[in-house]
């Protein structure tokens, strides 16, 4: 096989395989929006939804857990992709982008749970923690945050707040005897309500 030809050969493997782990992410994310958190990721359903064995899992990922791992990183990639210009926000600004976009992804937040739950070591809520603390620094300096606020602290709450909405919505909503989208509309001006109100100096 001439050179020409080996590279073409190895940039269809290459798109194979990409693809291949593309699908097995977003199964992964569909099942556990389907079936929660507490059912179980069943690999075997995850092969067969996408198409593959169960040892491509194994191959590609390892086990388990660095799928669920992948998946949350893959997320994390595709939302970074399309919010190159978050770190210039303020806080405020940050916080209602992500929580809008967390709620246009909410599977990705169970994944995240599933994670927390099972007590993985290499999980980590706050990837990019130091440039979330420079831009804090840079959000009290301009006195979009008072100067002697926690803002690691409020950081940290709203992050807590919307994941744990994410998890909580569908049942809240039903026990509220309210529509999903309906209840995101309302929490959602509440979020922001409580976000104005912690920036505003005493």
């Amino acid at each position: 096989m001439n050179d020409t030809a080996g590279q073409a050969a190895q940039g269809r493997r290459s798109r194979d395989r990409a693809r291949t782990e593309a699908d097995l992410l977003q199964t992964t994310f569909d099942l556990l929006q389907r079936d929660g958190i507490f059912a179980g990721l069943n690999l075997q359903e995850v092969a067969e939804r996408s198409g593959v064995n169960r040892g491509q899992i194994y191959q590609y990922f390892g086990d388990r857990r660095s799928l669920l791992r992948a998946a949350v990183a893959h997320r994390a990639r595709e939302w970074a992709a399309g919010a190159q210009r978050h770190w210039e926000k303020s806080f405020l600004g940050r916080r209602k982008a992500m929580f809008r976009s967390a709620l246009a992804n909410p599977a990705s937040t169970l994944v995240e749970a599933l994670l927390a739950i099972d007590g993985d070591p290499d999980y980590h809520p706050l990837p990019e923690i130091e440039k979330t603390k420079a831009a804090l620094e840079r959000d009290q300096h301009t006195g979009a945050l008072p100067p002697g606020s926690d803002a690691i602290a409020m950081h940290a709450f709203m992050v807590a707040a919307y994941k744990g909405y994410l998890i909580f919505r569908e049942a809240l909503a039903r026990d509220l005897d309210l529509p999903v989208d309906q209840l995101d509309a309302r929490v959602l001006a509440i979020h922001d309500q409580a976000l104005e109100a912690m920036a505003r100096e005493d």
